[in-house]
């Protein structure tokens, strides 16, 4: 029996695998914890653990493996990952990025090493990747990419059939690059103008006094104004993609996300525009996709790590 937890900006999902196939049982999601000691988040997923297995008839004490699907970067203290969020932990951008705690990092490996004989933590893109390669559209691919337009903006990479992940397993932190001297776009990891800060789905509500489901409605319905800053945001995008193809010469990207996924058949030709109108002799041979595992990608991203 495995615990299966994805943890991002916005909510946190838990579930739990028999070890039969993808069966998932006893879902459950919640608002993320932000409030409180910098364990409260930990707090959070040990206990969701738990009424995931009283649900399924479960002694919560034989569920001893988790695999971990989590919003970076992280910091590793003794070895063991910490939460450096730029949409969890608010002393990374202070009080005006609006985060109701003080946290620098929030504490996950250590308070879940105590519950679980066997925790495997990941970046949640990575995660997300790994799940595509093995039962998503990214299965076959030897160079290729998860990217999620969502609360946050991240990325996980291929190339030459190896995920990357760097010294701190923080590789693929793309939504950090710096794209803009946009003085009004601050990040939650105290950038201001990196990618994430002008167009991710937190952004978009501080920017544009609407948030992304709202914005995107607006656009469909032909609202001119609306339309503008949806194609400005997929310029945006669309060119982190394009340096993502350009810099390590991918084949194909599977986008998720709530901010892509929701709007996929409206915004994609525009992201696919911004890749495929430059350099031919870089882009030509890549394509963007639909993530193969739709909205379910994030709950598979985390039983991917324990397979």
């Amino acid at each position: 029996m495995k615990a299966c937890i994805d943890i991002g900006g916005t909510k946190v999902a838990v579930s739990l695998n028999t070890g039969a196939g993808l069966d998932l049982v006893a879902r459950r999601a919640e608002p993320t914890a932000k409030e409180g000691s910098n364990d409260a988040l930990a707090r959070q997923v040990i206990r969701m653990v738990d009424e995931a297995c009283r649900e399924a008839g479960i002694e919560p004490s034989t569920v001893r493996r988790a695999g971990v699907s989590s919003a970076g970067p992280f910091v590793l203290r003794g070895g063991l990952v910490e939460l450096a969020a730029p949409n969890i932990c608010g002393g990374l951008a202070g009080p005006e990025r609006g985060l109701p705690n003080s946290w620098m990092t929030a504490l996950l490996e250590a308070p879940l090493r105590q519950r679980f004989d066997e925790v495997r933590v990941e970046n949640d893109c990575v995660a997300a990747l790994e799940a595509e390669r093995r039962w998503g559209a990214l299965q076959g691919y030897e160079h290729c990419a998860y990217v999620t337009w969502s609360t946050g903006v991240g990325v996980g990479l291929c190339v030459d059939g190896r995920v990357l992940r760097g010294k701190n397993g923080n590789a693929g932190h793309a939504g950090h690059m710096f794209v803009s001297d946009n003085s009004d776009a601050l990040c939650g990891c105290g950038n201001v103008g990196d990618v994430e800060a002008l167009v991710a789905g937190n952004a978009v509500a501080r920017r544009f006094g609407a948030d992304a489901a709202t914005l995107m409605q607006r656009a469909k319905a032909g609202d001119a104004a609306a339309e503008a800053t949806v194609r400005e945001l997929c310029r945006v995008m669309g060119r982190a993609m394009y340096n993502l193809v350009a810099t390590l010469d991918l084949q194909r990207i599977s986008l998720g996300g709530s901010v892509f996924w929701h709007n996929r058949d409206y915004v994609l030709p525009m992201l696919s525009h911004e890749v495929h109108s430059r350099f031919p002799a870089l882009t030509e041979g890549s394509e963007l996709v639909p993530a193969g595992l739709q909205d379910r990608v994030g709950d598979y991203a985390a039983l991917a790590l324990l397979v």
